[in-house]
C-alpha cells in the first residue's frame, strides 16, 4: 500500500485547561492509553502534551488509511495508541526552529509508538518540542524513506496555511529532482497526491496555527524520476 499520513499541533494554540477536562480527553484517549500514561514512566510528559501527541498519532494513522478506505470514519478511541517509548533526551526545548526537514529520523530525537486500527498494525515517529507536536505513520517501523518537513509561518489563515505548505513542499522537491512540472492535486477520494506526467504519488499536507507540514515516501518519487 503506497499511502503517508503526518499531523502537526502548535502547543501555542491548545486549550490546556480544557484538554485536561476528561470530557474533552474521553473522545480522544482509551481507557488503555489512559494506563499507558500512568504506568510505563511518561510522567515527564504533561498530560496535556501527551493527549496532543496521541491526537496528532492519531490523526496521522487514518489520513494513512483513509487514501485506500475513503469509506473509514475517523474514531479517535478506535485508533489505539498499543506502545510508546519517549527518547532518552526527553524533555526537549527549542524555540528557535523555524523551519526542520529531511527523509527518515535517524539524526533526530523522536517519539516511537505501534498503533492498532481494526487488525491493521500502523508505526509512527514524533518530533516533539515545547512549540509543536509532529507525527508522521508508517505501515513499516522503518522510515528511512520517509521525508517530512515543518515550517513556522506568520500568516495563520486558513487560506495561507493552504497555500504554505505547498509551497513549502514542493520547493523542496523541486529542488530535489530538478523539475518544474510538479503539481499538487487531490485524488478521487480527496487525498492530496503530487502529479508528474501522469503519475500520481501520495503526499500527507497538514497545519495546525503558525506551524505547516508534509510527509511522502522518497521511493515512490525516485521510481517517478527514473
Amino acid at each position: 500500500m503506497h499511502s503517508t499520513g503526518n499531523d502537526i499541533v502548535s502547543l501555542d494554540a491548545i486549550d490546556i485547561n480544557r484538554t485536561l477536562q476528561p470530557r474533552f480527553y474521553s473522545k480522544i484517549l482509551c481507557a488503555a492509553e489512559i494506563t499507558l500514561y500512568r504506568k510505563t514512566g511518561l510522567s515527564q510528559v504533561p498530560f496535556e502534551r501527551y493527549v496532543w501527541l496521541l491526537w496528532s498519532i492519531k490523526e496521522s494513522a487514518y489520513k494513512y488509511l483513509q487514501r485506500h478506505r475513503p469509506e473509514l470514519v475517523f474514531s479517535p478511541t478506535r485508533c489505539i495508541v498499543t506502545e510508546l517509548e519517549m527518547p532518552a533526551e526527553y524533555p526537549m526545548t527549542d524555540d528557535s526552529i523555524t523551519v526542520l526537514q529531511d527523509t527518515g529520523f535517524e539524526h533526530h530525537s523522536v517519539f516511537k509508538s505501534i498503533i492498532t486500527v481494526g487488525r491493521e498494525t500502523l508505526y509512527s515517529r514524533s518530533v516533539v518540542n515545547s512549540g509543536l507536536i509532529f507525527s508522521v505513520v508508517n505501515r513499516d517501523n522503518v522510515f528511512e524513506d520517509t521525508g517530512w518537513g515543518v515550517k513556522r509561518i506568520d500568516d495563520v489563515s486558513s487560506d495561507n496555511q493552504s497555500t504554505e505548505v505547498r509551497t513549502f513542499l514542493l520547493a523542496k522537491l523541486k529542488s530535489d529532482f530538478s523539475s518544474n512540472d510538479l503539481q499538487i492535486a487531490k485524488n478521487s477520494h480527496g487525498c492530496p497526491v503530487l502529479v508528474n506526467s501522469g503519475v500520481n504519488i501520495p503526499i500527507s499536507l497538514a497545519h495546525h496555527g503558525h506551524w505547516v507540514s508534509y510527509s511522502y515516501q522518497a521511493s515512490t518519487l525516485l521510481e517517478m524520476s527514473s
